[in-house]
């Protein structure tokens, strides 16, 4: 059996778990909270980054942060994790869904200016598969309205758009190690910060709306209670297997680049033939190999592969169901306004194995299995 994801260890990851239990510090903000957040700091050109338990806190803290207040419009794409739009919604928002490019499976920055009305406050691109959005077109057009730009960039890790690092370009930008990612702890994220207006309050409101921050760095002589927060840290043990796992980021990276390279040339043929497509990377992006993912002509062809593939021992598996057509997002997408590329790729799109340990053997034969079926 071939798993779709198979969680991985690369480096120290046990030994820094157990160098934090036995230096007793397992709460959040610790020594390798530090070491990963300066790591990205560094790595990134980030202005600062506030290590969290999941990309879904850090969504949500960056919905505080943009003040969003019930009755506000934000602008996503429908084909996206509910993470994206649930930050928001919790916050009394109302989700404007946009359709994507069917090239890149992004947020279609052209269609984005007919959705913006008095009542929008953000712009929340999502960079799928590690793909950056068309953020000069985005943010641009943030300036001209007044809008703050909130980057789902938890696909993004490493991947940029003009040289500049997913998650650092917009206002706020929103990181991912959840198992499934290319650098993991579990579970885990990070918010980056990228406007400085937002500094101080984000330390405050990721721990539970207290200044314990400033109070550790001697600058108040007491914490206490300032504004609305929740905890969000992220604990020591996580920090301290994703430490391990930064460490070893240009390691890991070459090898989704070669996992995702060798998928392309084994499928080369058979895309050249009209049976499927492969994802698109525009010149302006660099990827980072986070997903290897291919387009059926019939939604049916689809469902007949993923069970072709499964009864071959591979598990293959579909993406999101567009939140449009969700019970959820019903109660807000208008039931006329279609959005035809998210309704008809997210039909047809197939995400293969893809993780740190596949092998090229692996690939060869997974590969060959697409080649049988459409022999």
């Amino acid at each position: 059996m071939i798993p779709f994801n198979r969680p991985f260890i690369v480096g120290k990851e046990l030994h820094y778990i157990s160098q934090a239990v036995q230096d007793g510090n397992l709460a959040g903000d610790g020594p390798f909270t530090h070491r990963c957040t300066e790591w990205m700091e560094q790595r990134f050109n980030a202005r600062k980054v506030l290590l969290v338990h999941s990309c879904t806190a850090a969504l949500e803290m960056a919905a505080i942060l943009c003040d969003i207040q019930p009755g506000d419009e934000v602008i996503v794409p429908s084909y996206t994790f509910v993470s994206t739009v649930n930050a928001f919604v919790m916050r009394g928002a109302r989700p404007v869904f946009v359709d994507i490019r069917p090239d890149t499976m992004n947020i279609d920055e052209n269609l984005i200016e007919a959705k913006i009305t008095p009542r929008t406050r953000v712009i929340c691109p999502v960079h799928y598969a590690g793909v950056g959005c068309e953020m000069d077109k985005i943010m641009e057009l943030a300036e001209k309205y007044g809008l703050l730009v909130v980057e789902d960039a938890a696909q993004g890790v490493c991947a940029t758009y003009k040289n500049r690092h997913l998650g650092t370009i917009g206002h706020l930008g929103c990181y991912s190690f959840h198992e499934t990612k290319n650098f993991i702890s579990g579970e885990g994220g990070a918010l980056v910060i990228n406007d400085t207006r937002f500094l101080e309050r984000a330390e405050i409101i990721r721990d539970k709306g207290t200044n314990r921050a400033r109070f550790f760095r001697g600058e108040v002589d007491k914490y206490t209670w300032v504004d609305i927060g929740s905890s969000y840290l992220a604990s020591e043990l996580t920090a301290a297997f994703l430490c391990a796992q930064l460490e070893e980021s240009d390691k890991i990276s070459a090898a989704r680049l070669r996992i995702w390279n060798d998928y392309r040339q084994e499928l080369s043929e058979v895309a050249a033939a009209g049976h499927l497509r492969l994802p698109c990377i525009p010149p302006a992006c660099t990827h980072n190999a986070h997903m290897v993912y291919i387009i059926l002509n019939l939604p049916e062809e689809r469902e007949k592969l993923m069970a072709f593939l499964r009864q071959n021992g591979i598990y293959a598996v579909f993406h999101y169901v567009p939140l449009h057509d969700s019970p959820m997002g019903k109660n807000f997408h208008p039931l006329e306004q279609s959005l035809p590329h998210t309704e008809n790729l997210a039909n047809r799109l197939l995400r293969l194995p893809c993780f740190y340990e596949l092998t090229t053997r692996e690939i060869h034969y997974i590969s060959g299995k697409i080649k049988e079926f459409f022999s």
